[in-house]
């Protein structure tokens, strides 16, 4: 069980709190605004509308408080719960700079952007109420979370070298743990940080009598990535609603003119205001056009600029990064034709069938259960139900594709080997995502690829929620 933030959490995570809500509520333009072109170009509407960007983070130096917070929250609770959960006594992360294990940026402070020289974190269980020692061979403190060790020979001088690796068989010997665990897996990218020449070095400089102890830490180094601090959510909510706000904007006439705008002219939009709000991004975003008589949605495709025409449904894969978090966020638009009020009863249909995919699915998310077994469990569901759709589900946190079981690929619905056999825990995050096809009679019958893509939280109690809301209704191009 983690606990609850100190007083001094708490205020950091007010003040990101305040910014990021004032941010949202400023970036998404009032109803009438997104409506207000009345024709124009996109150009006029865009300048008519133009306002300051306003700041979606606090300052740098705030983000960096918050961020140091949780990564102490992880390195004094979390782990050490998990290296007595899979009974590690001392786990080592060694890796240089420019080519770091993928746990390590999970093990630093935010002020920390590469490894220094050759880093090496040792971490040893003491046993008791002693706890896990942290101690750095290479770089610093971390804000005074890790020991630093320095060259015994000479003062002030940074450890490099043999007598780097000298200094470490020297702390294992003394400790003399029974175990020792280092980031090796043949399924998992999140546990197979330990490059092939570290590893040569190691097991020469430990000899036989230590190297035989070597093991993988494939189950520690997934979890520890995995496990959601409840401190991280209030940030990680707010930036859902900007999420939601920019996609809302992005499928509006305040960047849409039908029979002018092109799929391509929107992901750049998306990419521009992400760029001056001062956010990242972890992949391109996508922008895909489906229209009557058009072939569907081909996933491998990229396409050509499309034009986006009156009566086009749209689909939007969007992500954010902020404070070594992202978002990956899926939602459907449709553009009115002339004299159209609503959108098409057939087209709506499609979306509710995708949002009760989305509900058979969380209902049968539970932790310990495998992916794979949750996979096979709503498929099932969904068959009984009618409905023709594939769920491609996946952890989301500290990497857009996160550390954790997977629930199905998009083409692999008979279950995914090795990374589908990982069970859910609490305290994690995913992106809920999954497509559902519905035959449109409005379109003669053809088929329509609905995409959709949101967060959501399973607590310490292991119960499952969206992190802010999902979409149930199409977003509107006027």
């Amino acid at each position: 069980m983690i606990r609850s933030a100190d007083v001094t959490l708490s205020r950091w995570l007010f003040v990101v709190a305040c910014c990021l809500l004032i941010a949202v509520s400023c970036v998404a333009p009032p109803a009438a605004a997104a409506q207000s072109s009345g024709g124009r170009p996109p150009s006029e509407a865009r300048s008519r509308q133009k306002t300051r960007t306003p700041p979606v983070l606090p300052s740098l130096r705030e983000q960096a408080a918050v961020q140091q917070e949780w990564l102490k929250l992880r390195l004094e609770i979390v782990l050490p719960q998990l290296m007595r959960r899979h009974n590690v006594k001392m786990w080592l992360v060694l890796c240089r700079e420019y080519n770091e294990d993928p746990v390590f940026f999970s093990l630093v402070s935010p002020t920390t952007f590469a490894a220094r020289r050759r880093t090496i974190y040792v971490f040893h269980d003491r046993g008791g109420s002693e706890g896990v020692e942290r101690l750095a061979l290479g770089g610093g403190s971390n804000g005074g979370l890790y020991t630093v060790y320095r060259d015994p020979e000479v003062e002030n001088r940074e450890l490099y070298g043999e007598g780097q690796w000298v200094l470490l068989k020297k702390l294992i010997a003394e400790r003399a743990p029974a175990n020792i665990a280092v980031n090796i897996s043949a399924t998992h990218a999140f546990a197979d940080g330990l490059s092939a020449g570290e590893r040569e070095k190691l097991e020469t400089v430990l000899g036989p009598e230590y190297t035989h102890r070597i093991v993988r830490a494939e189950d520690l180094a997934l979890e520890y990535v995995e496990t959601r601090l409840p401190e991280m959510m209030p940030t990680y909510r707010r930036m859902m609603g900007a999420v939601h706000s920019l996609i809302s904007r992005a499928f509006s006439n305040e960047v849409i003119k039908p029979g002018v705008t092109t799929n391509e002219d929107v992901v750049w939009w998306l990419r521009q205001r992400v760029k001056d709000a001062g956010l990242g991004t972890w992949f391109q975003p996508t922008v895909r056009v489906q229209r009557a008589r058009k072939a569907g949605v081909n996933i491998l495709a990229e396409d050509a600029p499309v034009v986006i025409e009156r009566g086009d449904v749209l689909h939007v894969d969007f992500g954010i990064t902020a404070m070594r978090l992202n978002t990956d966020t899926q939602h459907m638009g449709y553009v009115l034709r002339f004299g159209e009020r609503d959108v098409p009863a057939g087209i709506k249909r499609a979306l509710r069938n995708a949002n009760r995919l989305q509900d058979l699915l969380m209902e049968r998310m539970e932790p310990r259960r495998t992916g794979n077994e949750v996979l096979a469990a709503t498929l099932a569901a969904m068959k009984a139900e009618g409905i023709d759709g594939s769920v491609y589900t996946h952890p989301v946190g500290d990497h857009g594709h996160g550390a954790g079981p997977l629930i199905g690929l998009w083409d692999r619905q008979q279950g995914v080997p090795g990374r589908g056999d990982v069970r859910l825990i609490p305290n994690s995050w995913f992106a809920i995502e999954l497509a559902a096809r519905t035959p449109v009679p409005e379109w003669n019958n053809q088929e329509l690829w609905v995409g959709q893509e949101e967060n959501a939280a399973i607590d310490g109690q292991g119960r499952i929620s969206w992190v802010l809301r999902r979409q149930t209704e199409y977003h509107v191009v006027r």
